[in-house]
């Protein structure tokens, strides 16, 4: 039934490679890059980042030469888990981030490095916007960026980092409220509309264990099927109940498939095939470019939260890095933050790209605003149309309803296998 399916080797693989020693970094101020060849930083990663138009611009502001190399999350994670000397910089998620440090794949970054660290906001360095919003079970950042003095990674603030902090967001579902009734944001709308027998053979899921296993996992508690002390954290036993539930609903045709890239999710639901599936922002926005009325759901029981690292493998060293740490602070400079708002993202230090932002694109993408004119979106389309509302509301709001960040659970390898047999059913 499902048209694709994770390598369980490869992934058993990524995730099983030994704990090695951290390696020492070489920490020294950078130096401005004069070489008479331009330096090449050949970054690994996911479409979600690596798009053209942030390689163009990168190489005429910074100098350098840029090699992306975006794949699916299950092969990007597995090959830069076994060969960091692939890449030197490598784009994906937080829930990565045990996988490669375990590796020794990652070197540690000098956060002194980093031109704009004092203005990255609390939600990376301290797990919230406010102390206020819901924590939210599972990984959150701030337990994975800090290496600890013992080498371990934690919450206490060191010179040494794990990742960058840049891009973030929360996830949901999308559905096409031409079909699919509209609900009321943090209200009605719920994670159990995935599991709603109305949408059976209509209904499609991210292929990433570490992703749509807790969008599955919301749905089955929501619908009221079983309920986990720690979604965050599930049991062996957990995932058996999890599992049971499932299968039912595959023997009963119920899933129409899974994506794994956001042009995929895109086809799905403009197609006709989807009328609701895991989403995440940019399908969105393009869909509604299309003039598909697809809403991103904001689900009374929270969202699955997520947060872009990017992370200095640990085999690049010398003018390279040198390249590499100014792209990461290129990252942080304002018009990369802008251009990915444009797609329904956010950036660490949301205030420097506010400048790169006009005022009626900042009232809505940050502030929960309505929008006072048309705005474009990244490719030139109009996204979103003056009057409207984005779904959720402000940047605070859908942050301060987190209910579980994208996590490597201790039972990962039992999930992976869960999840593998469950797609080749």
């Amino acid at each position: 039934m499902f048209a694709m399916r994770i390598n369980r080797r490869e992934m058993i693989g990524a995730s099983l490679a030994s704990a090695a020693a951290v390696a020492s970094s070489d920490v020294f101020a950078a130096p401005a890059i004069h070489n008479s060849e331009k330096p090449v930083v050949r970054v690994l990663g996911t479409h979600v980042t690596l798009q053209e138009d942030l390689r163009v611009r990168a190489e005429a502001d910074l100098g350098i030469r840029l090699e992306f190399s975006p794949g699916g999350s299950a092969e990007v994670l597995h090959r830069a888990s076994t060969r960091p000397e692939t890449f030197d910089l490598y784009e994906q998620w937080s829930n990565s981030i045990r996988v490669l440090w375990q590796a020794n794949a990652i070197q540690p970054i000098d956060r002194k490095r980093i031109r704009y660290w004092d203005e990255i906001n609390p939600l990376t360095r301290e797990g919230r916007l406010t102390p206020q919003a819901k924590l939210g079970a599972g990984d959150a950042p701030n337990k994975l960026l800090f290496i600890q003095p013992d080498g371990t990674l934690g919450g206490m603030p060191t010179d040494n980092v794990t990742f960058l902090p840049y891009v973030h967001n929360v996830d949901s579902f999308g559905y096409d409220a031409s079909i699919v009734p509209r609900g009321v944001p943090f209200e009605t709308e719920s994670w159990a509309w995935l599991l709603d027998e109305r949408w059976a053979g209509r209904v499609a899921i991210v292929n990433e264990p570490t992703i749509g296993l807790f969008d599955l996992a919301l749905a089955v508690q929501a619908k009221g099927l079983a309920e986990f002390e720690d979604i965050g954290n599930l049991s062996e036993a957990d995932l058996e109940t999890l599992f049971k539930i499932l299968e039912h609903y595959r023997h009963e045709g119920h899933f129409r498939g899974v994506w794994s890239s956001v042009p995929a999710s895109v086809d799905l639901m403009s197609s006709g095939e989807a009328v609701i599936e895991s989403m995440f922002s940019p399908a969105v926005f393009d869909l509604k470019g299309r003039g598909i009325d697809c809403v991103y759901a904001s689900p009374k029981e929270g969202y699955r939260a997520w947060h872009g690292v990017m992370c200095l493998s640990s085999k690049t060293v010398g003018t390279v890095k040198d390249a590499a740490y100014e792209y990461m602070n290129w990252w942080l400079s304002g018009w990369p933050g802008a251009f990915i708002a444009r797609q329904g993202y956010y950036i660490s230090n949301p205030q420097r790209s506010r400048e790169e932002l006009s005022e009626a694109e900042w009232d809505y993408w940050y502030q929960g605003k309505p929008a006072a004119t048309d705005l474009l979106g990244t490719t030139g389309q109009v996204v979103v149309k003056q009057g409207q509302r984005r779904d959720g509301g402000s940047y605070v709001k859908r942050f301060s309803n987190v209910a579980v960040w994208n996590t490597v659970m201790k039972s990962y390898e039992a999930s992976l296998q869960h999840w593998n047999e469950f797609l080749a059913g």
